[in-house]
């Protein structure tokens, strides 16, 4: 029995004896020390082989939106393509935005005339001899990327955004279509001073004006060459009193306004429908809202006409009478009408007569 244990005490001595043996020999030793370094240069060649990822991302992105730019100044984009090559990084470019709604059944007469805008300062970047892949024009279409108004959070259109380089943006960087317009030149000062890039527009040659005008003078012409043994009318106080006429309203209805800022006629509301002809603010104005303005200086203008000829007659008593409560009568409701425009644009504006 004594032997037995002797027997069992020296096989377990000697076996730890081997595994301690076997554990620090150098061969294994050598080869754990070649597994590490077959780890470490599999590591180093897969950071030899690809070193940037992102700027290889990012050279595709540039060269695919140059392509597109060579082949159209606007780039037309869905949800992916916004995702892909303005929201994602890496990106050191900028990019111009218009969410616009051109489809025939959204009926927005405002985005199609902003459209033309954006694509004249497009194309005068395109063509300009600074262009470069610095700055690049895009536009998304409500029926075409309805999700990429959703992350933006807007509900109407049409709308210009910058996206930088580098961040997100800011507040300035969504354009103020309700206080400045949307004229190419405007837009092409905004861009300036989000991106530090001047763009001179190049506007297409328009003839309309010139032949417009041409018109006119032959039209002056001709009547005076019928009329030249008759030259009267051009001392008949009346004519020149409703040429003068014409010419306030047209001043004080802010139409050179609108030959400056170029605004829409009218808006339509995309979510609702309704169309609306007087804007709601101060600082801005719609083409209509001065058509409108002119009719109700010239219904007062008229009213004040009947007063006075009503005054300086010598007519019958009851007929001038009459028609001097119609003057009057037109005088105060077609001023109330300025007056309650007036208010509707200047909010806390405190006066009003006859209509609130």
């Amino acid at each position: 029995m004594a032997d037995c244990r002797k027997i069992f005490s020296t096989f377990v001595c000697l076996s730890v004896v081997f595994f301690l043996l076997v554990v620090d020999s150098p061969a294994l030793g050598v080869k754990k020390k070649e597994e590490d370094d077959e780890e470490f240069e599999w590591v180093t060649y897969e950071q030899r082989n690809f070193p940037y990822p992102s700027q290889n991302a990012l050279g595709d992105k540039v060269q695919q939106l140059m392509e597109w730019s060579s082949k159209r100044p606007v780039i037309r984009m869905n949800g992916d393509k916004f995702r892909q090559y303005v929201r994602a990084a890496p990106r050191n470019y900028s990019v111009i935005l218009m969410l616009t709604a051109l489809q025939p059944q959204r009926q927005c007469t405002v985005c199609r005339q902003a459209n033309d805008e954006f694509q004249i300062v497009a194309n005068s970047w395109r063509y300009s001899p600074s262009f470069s892949n610095k700055l690049f024009f895009a536009s998304v279409d409500y029926d075409e990327g309805a999700d990429v108004f959703s992350t933006l959070k807007l509900n109407s259109a049409p709308s210009f955004m910058h996206f930088p380089g580098k961040g997100k943006p800011k507040k300035g960087d969504t354009f103020d279509i309700q206080r400045t317009g949307f004229a190419a030149e405007s837009i092409a000062k905004w861009i300036n001073e989000r991106t530090d890039v001047h763009i001179r527009v190049f506007r297409p040659p328009n003839y309309s004006g010139s032949i417009a005008l041409g018109l006119l003078f032959t039209l002056i012409g001709g009547l005076l060459y019928l009329r030249r043994n008759n030259l009267e009318f051009l001392y008949n106080k009346t004519s020149w009193g409703i040429g003068a006429l014409c010419i306030v309203f047209a001043m004080t209805s802010g139409q050179m306004w609108n030959h400056i800022r170029g605004p829409p006629y009218a808006h339509k509301n995309p979510q609702t429908g309704q169309v609306h002809y007087i804007h709601g603010s101060s600082q801005a104005q719609f083409i209509a809202e001065t058509h409108i303005v002119i009719l109700l200086h010239a219904a007062v203008t008229f009213g004040m006409v009947l007063l006075h000829e009503t005054a300086v007659s010598k007519g019958d008593v009851g007929k001038r009478r009459i028609v001097t409560l119609v003057g009057l009568g037109i005088v105060a409701f077609f001023f109330s009408l300025l007056l309650s425009i007036f208010k509707s644009k200047y909010h806390g504006y405190p006066y009003s007569f006859l209509i609130k």
